[in-house]
């Protein structure tokens, strides 16, 4: 196999393996998200930790569906904490965000 194709191969197999943890995320997260929800859970700490591991899976849509519907309820229990989680997904994943800090 030339060092190409290999090199390819490599780069396809990291899509793929990534694709894989964005839909496995999905999975695990939304009966977390959906008993937040469904519980009305007021506990700041537990949607915090749910928010920050959604974070980093907010490339895929369904993971940042999940996200957005989170802030939206936590925005009631603290606007101010859930002002940040907003600031730090533009800062992360939004590319016009990150244009304008540069």
């Amino acid at each position: 196999m030339n060092p190409r194709d290999a090199t390819f191969e490599s780069i396809i197999s990291l899509a793929r393996g990534l694709s894989d943890l964005q839909q496995q995320a999905a999975q695990q997260y939304q009966p977390v998200v959906d008993d937040i929800l469904l519980t009305r859970s007021r506990d700041g700490r537990h949607i915090e930790h749910t928010l920050d591991g959604l974070l980093d899976f907010c490339g895929h849509e369904p993971v940042l569906h999940l996200y957005k519907q989170l802030c939206r309820y936590y925005l009631t229990i603290d606007p101010v904490a859930t002002a940040d989680y907003i600031k730090a997904y533009r800062e992360y994943w939004d590319s016009d965000a990150q244009e304008d800090q540069s």
